[in-house]
């Protein structure tokens, strides 16, 4: 296939591919399936999709198509407990009274290799209750976290480091 065909193709799969996910989280959102709200919806996708495409920002990382699928519903159920459980540990902590907190800031090296990994990694720490991503960096990110325990679990950090750079590396991004 000549390449400015393919790459064509790209684009236009991945200007359809945001317009669906625009029109489902309005769908989601407005949680009422009246003809005025989908017509609304449609139009409000469409036009975001069109002013996308002018101002050309419908990439490999401005709309990661290879992202979405498969490697998310691995790691956005994985993301969702560690949520409820930090939450649990935290709602314990400030529940106590003795406020067992012992604030603390850490460094960690991520291993991811894309400004979308450094982001979702990132986010994913913010996320999670009991932390939050302070200074994010290629090198470094400095991490605030409530306990000292829960310093440790970032600087550990292995098991969402290890589940981003998965989830960035598959499949391998089309340029």
């Amino acid at each position: 296939m000549i390449p400015h065909i393919a790459t064509r193709k790209l684009s236009m799969l991945r200007s359809f591919s945001l317009f669906l996910c625009l029109f489902l989280c309005w769908l989601l959102l407005s949680g009422m399936p009246a003809p005025f709200l989908l017509s609304a919806g449609l139009g409000s996708a469409l036009l975001v999709v069109w002013f996308a495409r002018r101002i050309d920002i419908v990439d490999h990382e401005g709309h990661p198509i290879r992202l979405l699928w498969p490697a998310l519903l691995s790691y956005w159920p994985w993301l969702l407990k560690e949520i409820v459980v930090s939450a649990w540990q935290v709602s314990r902590i400030v529940l106590d009274p003795k406020l067992p907190i012992s604030p603390t800031l850490v460094r960690l090296r991520p291993s991811q290799t894309t400004d979308v990994g450094l982001v979702i990694h990132a986010n994913s720490i913010t996320l999670t209750p009991g932390t939050i991503s302070v200074k994010v960096g290629r090198e470094e990110f400095l991490v605030h976290a409530l306990t000292r325990e829960g310093a440790a679990g970032v600087q550990r950090g292995g098991e969402m480091d290890k589940r981003v750079s998965a989830l960035e590396k598959w499949p391998e991004p089309v340029r």
